[in-house]
């Protein structure tokens, strides 16, 4: 009898979380159709000198938060999200690469966000000036209920 009821009640608590309208299952979405919108695919960012990230975010319920990774593309790796292709420098191996990564909070209840913000990329560090070439520009973004999406451009990386 306890084990009939056990599984009647297990049951009824499986149906009943099936049965949730209010599950979110959709990825949240990177937009860099917007004029201002930068860097886009194939762009070149200065060494010694600060870009603005521009994008628009936007999720069917509420975003969570972002991250932005710039990295070496010198062996021609593929991972870019863009149709488009850029025209490459010829493969290299690293000597002192600039790295980037950082996270950043969205504010709470938002279903669309701006994003705005400075990254400074310094001439070297002290292992010498960084190298020049191609890197990749990767936004991953990320809504309150943990589904991310992901935008990867290419873009170089020169002294001016």
């Amino acid at each position: 009898m306890k084990q009939k009821l056990f599984m009647v009640a297990l049951a009824v608590s499986l149906l009943s979380a099936c049965n949730k309208d209010d599950t979110d299952l959709e990825k949240p979405v990177i937009d860099f159709s917007a004029e201002d919108s930068f860097p886009n695919n194939c762009d070149t960012l200065w060494l010694g000198e600060t870009f603005n990230f521009r994008s628009a975010f936007t999720d069917n319920s509420e975003l969570g938060s972002y991250s932005i990774e710039i990295h070496e593309n010198f062996d021609h790796h593929s991972h870019s999200t863009e149709e488009t292709p850029c025209e490459l420098m010829p493969e290299k191996e690293p000597v002192n690469p600039f790295e980037f990564l950082k996270d950043y909070v969205i504010p709470a209840k938002r279903s669309s966000y701006e994003a705005n913000v400075d990254i400074e990329i310094p001439e070297g560090n002290n292992e010498g000036h960084f190298d020049e070439g191609d890197y990749d520009v990767s936004i991953s973004l990320t809504d309150r209920e943990g589904w991310s999406t992901q935008k990867i451009i290419s873009v170089k990386l020169l002294k001016r």
